[in-house]
């Protein structure tokens, strides 16, 4: 019966607490993001953006390359 219980009531109650939380916490942040308008006003969000995009695409690559790798040892394998 108390699984019942809770799986009917406490953990509904216990979800809906927590997305109130996660919206509340979501409207105290401030429109104003000095670090991003400084960034962009002087060209260095540029370079951010590149490096980012690089690293995402040196690990596709990896995983690429390791699932070839893995594809020709399970061939061997069978």
């Amino acid at each position: 019966m108390n699984k019942n219980i809770f799986s009917l009531f406490v953990k509904p109650v216990f979800l809906f607490f927590i997305a109130i939380v996660g919206s509340v916490a979501c409207f105290a942040q401030s429109q104003d993001i000095e670090m991003a308008d400084t960034m962009r006003s002087n060209g260095k969000i540029y370079v951010v953006v590149a490096v980012c995009l690089t690293i995402l695409v040196g690990l596709f690559l990896y995983m690429a390359n390791v699932d070839s790798r893995l594809r020709k040892l399970e061939k061997e394998k069978v």
